[in-house]
């Protein structure tokens, strides 16, 4: 025998009544698809703020041009993660003395031309410099294996960069891959010279430089040490210290 409902309240019979809640207006199914679409819209765009970024897009495009002129030899492409830069070795002209992290001049040629567009990106992103080697065997008294080799590579142009063409050092930072991110098959000179390669990531995204120290910014107005007060010596013959 079905319950009556109290006086005063629906029956359970009553169309309007829902077992599991009051049902939802039509327009709102609606409406929730149109949030989620907006949410995933804005993502899209904070991932995407490097390509929007005007800065970032001219210093794209001058570093293609140079490209398609033969300047440097490489790849330009804005993704998710920001600016990439990809400086890839021709020919015969190694950016790096073999089996060392010691820079030659042909890298020192690519950095003075690209060194203006980093210096002015620098001033809101950050920089990191990724080194890339080919996977032929490295093994001396300096490197056990392309990683060490990678990554000693990537902080010699990041010392380049800050010592000879002013980037920030809070800017900038080096990290290497080694072997394990090729871009081509290393079974031919050509595609190992391409794996060979040095890329510039200008992150995703402004970001304020931490604040300098004292001890990372030495101060130009600090006052010269004192010279140390002579010490007193005793008087020849005297047998008694003399006073200052």
């Amino acid at each position: 025998m079905p319950l009556r409902a109290p006086k005063g309240f629906i029956d359970e019979s009553d169309p309007k009544v829902c077992q599991i809640g009051h049902p939802a207006p039509p327009w709102l199914v609606n409406y929730a698809d149109l949030m989620t679409e907006l949410v995933c819209f804005f993502v899209i765009l904070y991932a995407l703020s490097a390509a929007l970024n005007k800065n970032v897009q001219n210093a794209a495009a001058q570093v293609k041009k140079m490209m398609d002129k033969g300047q440097m030899h490489g790849e330009v492409k804005i993704d998710k993660e920001g600016l990439k830069i990809s400086l890839e070795e021709q020919g015969t002209a190694s950016f790096f003395a073999s089996g060392s992290a010691d820079t030659t001049s042909e890298i020192d040629a690519q950095l003075q031309k690209l060194a203006p567009i980093l210096r002015k990106l620098s001033k809101d992103h950050d920089i990191i410099v990724e080194g890339h080697t080919d996977n032929q065997g490295i093994r001396n008294e300096y490197y056990d294996s392309n990683w060490e080799l990678s990554t000693a590579r990537a902080t010699s142009v990041a010392r380049l960069l800050i010592d000879k063409y002013g980037i920030p050092p809070s800017r900038i930072g080096a990290i290497g891959y080694g072997q394990y991110r090729p871009i081509a098959s290393n079974a031919t000179p050509e595609g190992r010279a391409k794996n060979r390669r040095v890329v510039f990531l200008i992150k995703n995204g402004e970001t304020t430089p931490p604040p300098q120290t004292a001890d990372a910014v030495p101060s130009a107005a600090a006052p010269p040490a004192a010279e140390a007060s002579p010490q007193p010596q005793p008087v020849a013959g005297a047998g008694v210290q003399a006073t200052p």
